[in-house]
């Protein structure tokens, strides 16, 4: 699954507006893992996607009256059947970090990609979902050496007083340990 031009090969396009250059596209040096469900707690429906490109129904559902307005994007979104989306490019940057800060950096938007699971905190991730981040991570860590496994965090890990994700059902140890075989 090879990377031309910012794009996964293999992954289903569909544009964010909610992207903009990166003050230094050569400075990619940290993943982010996030996850996401809309409305909280449901899978599938597209809302994800309609979240991402500012197409979210407002009256669509209670909770979408609350975030229709945000403007937010990753770059990927893996859903619970191990489908992948890309919403911006790699070299350009993802609104998806927020106020964020690794190593004694702030802005983490700046020099991370983010990658969404759909799921919440507390339900396990589908094997379908692992096999693809795994398969993803490796062509990231191909594609951008200052990305490591040290440098692989949550959402949680760089904006702790704000975000849980992916949280508790998330099996770091699972993950890395099929990221190296």
């Amino acid at each position: 699954m090879p990377i031309h031009d910012g794009w996964l090969s293999t992954a289903t396009v569909l544009v964010s507006p909610n992207a903009d250059l990166r003050p230094n596209p050569a400075d990619i040096s940290l993943l982010v893992i996030h996850n996401i469900s809309l409305p909280p707690g449901q899978f599938g429906g597209g809302h994800v996607a309609e979240l991402f490109t500012n197409n979210l129904d407002p009256k669509g559902h209670p909770y979408f009256a609350e975030i229709s307005d945000l403007k937010v994007s990753a770059h990927l979104l893996i859903d619970r059947k191990g489908e992948v989306t890309q919403f911006v490019p790699f070299h350009q940057r993802a609104w998806h970090a927020g106020v964020s800060e690794f190593d004694g950096r702030a802005a983490c938007n700046d020099f991370s990609i983010g990658i969404e699971l759909e799921g919440t905190d507390t339900e396990p991730y589908t094997e379908a979902q692992y096999q693809q981040l795994v398969e993803v991570t490796q062509c990231i860590l191909g594609e951008y050496p200052a990305v490591n496994n040290e440098r692989i965090l949550g959402h949680s890990d760089i904006a702790p007083e704000r975000k849980t994700d992916p949280g508790p059902a998330f099996d770091w140890a699972y993950f890395k340990n099929i990221l190296k075989s």
